[in-house]
C-alpha cells in the first residue's frame, strides 16, 4: 500500500529542571543500558486485499473478520502487489505518559490521544548499538495465537550517549506558559525554582533565553551567556507571574525569533516549549503557527522540544508542533517524571546524530500475504519518497532507540526470507545520506510473543494495550492474538516479576486500571 503525502508533519518545573540536571550534570551520569525510556525510547502487501479483521468482541479479542467502525489508518492491511512500508522515524512518548496520568486519575484516555508507537517507544530496548554515528537495524518477531499471524519488530539504535557528558555549548530558549492555569500551586512557582537552580548549575559557556506567553508573548531575557550574568538571569526568573489567556502561537513565534537573534554557531540551538497546550487566543492551528517559523527551522536548524504538563492537556496540538518542528514531545506528571526526562532524556535530545531519518520495510511477497504497521499514522511517507532527501523525516540523537511493530500474516507453510528493513538518514552536519539494513527469515520467528525475548514481549504488550485503548469499547485490541485487558494485565504483571523491571510494572498497573475502569458496574 502506498501512503501518499509526506509527513508534515505536552510541570513547567520539569522542563527547566531538565536543563540544569542534564546539561550541568546536576543529576548525575546515567548508565545507558539501565536508563529508563520515556522521551525517546532511550536505553536505560499480499493476496489479502481485505482490511485486517476487527476483533470478535465476545471471544477474548480474537478475530471474527468483522471490522470495527471508525478505526484508524494503521488498521489497514497492505493489499497486493505492494509489499513496502515507509515511515519517518518517531521518538515521541507523550501519548503513553498522558494515558498513565489519565488512568491514575480514574479516567480512560480519549482514544484520539492514544498513539501506539509512543507506547511502544516508551520502553528501553537492548538493541545492538553502532560504534559511531548512524544506526544499527534489528529485525525479529514471534508468532501469535492467531493462525499464520505474527508480530514483527523493527528496532533501530544510535550510538550510546557519551558517558562523560561531553557536549558542545547549549543555547536554549525556554518558552514558558504563564497563562492563568499556571497559577496553580506546583506549576509556575516550581518552574521559577527550577530555573533558578538551572542558572546555578549550567556551564559558563552555555546560554539561556526566556520567553513567556499568555495573551501576548514577551522576551523576558534575550540569549545570555551564563558566565558573569547569573544575577541577571535570576532577576528575570523572579519576575515571572501568571496572567490572562494562552496565546501559544505568539509564544512559539517569539521564541524562535529570540533563538535566531541569539543563534550561536557551533552550539546546540534548541527551543523548549513548556505548556499545557490549551491555546485559546491567536493562532490555535499547528500548521498556521509553524508556517510563521518555517524559515527559522529550515535555515538555522533550530528544533523544538515540547514538554506537556497539566491534567487538561492539548495533546494533539503539542504533537503536531513537535512533529512539524522537527522535534520531540514528552509528558511529565510529577517530580519523578521530571527527574527521568531531564536528567536522562533531554541530554540526548540536545545533540543530533541523524536528520530526516526514514525507514522502509520490504516484505517478501512469496512469504507474506498481508501486513500492517501498528501506529505511526501521522508519520507515513510515500514509498517512492524514501530516498528523496527533500522529504521530511525524523531527527534522532545519541542514546535513542526507535521501535516499529508490524502485524504480519504469512502464507501457510511459507518458508524463507520474510522482510528487509532499511533506515536512511542524513549526516546532521554535512547532509550526506547514509543507509543501513537488517533482515528476518521466516524460521527466525519465535514460537510465541509471550515466550520471546524480553524486549519483543514488552513491545507486544504495550502495543496490545494501546490498540485496545483506542478501540471503540476499550476492551479488545484489533491486533492478532490479543488477549482481553484482564489477561493482558496478568501477563504484564508476570513479565514485570520475571524481569524485575519497574517500567513494565507501571505498564501492568496502567492496564489493570483501564480494565477496572471499563468494567460495567454491578447491578444491585
Amino acid at each position: 500500500m502506498k501512503w501518499h503525502g509526506t509527513r508534515r508533519p505536552a510541570g513547567a518545573l520539569l522542563a527547566l529542571a531538565a536543563a540544569s540536571c542534564l546539561l550541568a550534570g546536576g543529576c548525575g551520569a546515567g548508565n545507558d543500558s539501565d536508563s529508563k525510556a520515556g522521551d525517546a525510547s532511550y536505553d536505560r502487501g499480499g493476496d489479502g486485499s481485505a482490511p485486517l479483521p476487527a476483533p470478535d468482541r465476545g471471544s477474548g479479542g480474537r478475530y471474527d473478520g468483522e471490522r470495527g467502525e471508525g478505526e484508524q489508518d494503521s488498521r489497514e492491511a497492505a493489499p497486493d502487489p505492494d509489499h513496502l512500508s515507509t515511515f519517518a522515524l518517531d521518538v515521541d512518548t507523550a501519548s503513553y505518559g498522558y494515558a498513565r496520568r489519565t488512568l491514575a486519575e480514574g479516567r480512560l484516555p480519549d482514544p484520539s490521544t492514544v498513539r501506539p508507537e509512543e507506547f511502544v517507544n516508551s520502553f528501553r530496548q537492548d538493541y545492538e548499538r553502532p560504534g559511531g554515528d548512524g544506526f544499527t537495524v534489528t529485525v525479529d518477531g514471534a508468532r501469535t495465537e492467531e493462525e499464520d499471524w505474527s508480530l514483527v519488530r523493527v528496532g533501530l539504535a544510535t550510538r550510546a550517549a557519551d558517558p562523560d557528558g561531553e557536549r558542545p555549548p547549549a543555547a536554549l530558549t525556554f518558552v514558558i506558559d504563564i497563562s492563568g492555569s499556571m497559577a496553580e500551586p506546583g506549576r509556575l512557582d516550581l518552574a521559577q525554582d527550577s530555573l533558578a537552580t538551572m542558572t546555578d548549575r549550567l556551564r559558563d559557556d552555555d546560554s539561556v533565553a526566556v520567553v513567556t506567553f499568555s495573551d501576548e508573548a514577551e522576551t523576558v531575557l534575550p540569549m545570555t551567556r551564563l558566565g558573569g550574568n547569573r544575577g541577571e538571569v535570576h532577576d528575570a526568573v523572579d519576575s515571572l507571574e501568571p496572567t490572562d489567556s494562552t496565546n501559544l502561537g505568539a509564544g512559539v513565534e517569539t521564541g524562535y525569533e529570540t533563538a535566531v537573534e541569539g543563534l550561536r554557531e557551533g552550539a546546540t540551538n534548541r527551543v523548549v516549549l513548556v505548556s499545557d497546550a490549551l491555546a485559546n487566543t491567536g493562532d490555535t492551528d499547528a500548521d498556521a503557527i509553524l508556517e510563521r517559523i518555517t524559515e527559522s527551522r529550515r535555515e538555522h536548524g533550530i528544533t523544538l522540544f515540547g514538554v506537556g504538563v497539566g491534567s487538561d492537556y492539548g495533546d494533539e496540538l503539542m504533537e503536531e508542533l513537535a512533529d512539524n518542528g522537527d522535534g520531540h514531545t514528552v509528558y511529565v506528571s510529577g517530580e519523578e517524571d521530571a527527574r527521568e526526562v531531564f536528567c536522562e532524556q533531554l541530554p540526548r535530545n540536545i545533540g543530533l546524530t541523524a536528520r530526516d531519518a526514514k525507514a522502509q520495510v520490504a516484505f517478501d511477497p512469496e512469504t507474506v500475504a498481508e501486513f500492517r504497521l501498528v501506529g505511526y499514522d501521522n508519520r507515513r511517507v510515500a514509498d517512492e519518497d524514501f530516498r528523496d532527501d527533500r522529504v521530511d523525516g525524523g531527527e534522532i540523537g545519541p542514546g535513542h532507540t526507535v521501535t516499529a511493530l508490524y502485524a504480519v500474516r504469512t502464507r501457510s507453510g511459507a518458508d524463507g526470507h520474510l522482510a528487509t528493513a532499511t533506515v536512511r538518514w542524513l549526516d546532521p552536519d554535512s547532509r550526506t545520506p547514509h543507509e543501513e539494513t537488517g533482515a528476518l527469515e521466516a524460521d527466525g520467528l519465535a514460537g510465541s510473543v509471550w515466550s520471546a525475548r524480553r524486549g519483543l514481549t514488552v513491545t507486544a504488550t504495550a502495543a496490545y494495550f494501546a490498540d485496545a485503548l483506542r478501540s471503540y469499547d476499550h476492551r479488545y485490541s484489533a491486533l492478532p492474538g490479543a488477549p482481553a485487558l484482564g489477561e493482558l494485565s496478568e501477563r504484564a504483571g508476570d513479565l514485570a516479576d520475571r524481569t524485575e523491571d519497574e517500567d513494565v510494572r507501571e505498564l501492568a498497573k496502567a492496564i489493570r486500571a483501564a480494565d477496572r475502569l471499563d468494567r460495567p458496574l454491578p447491578i444491585d
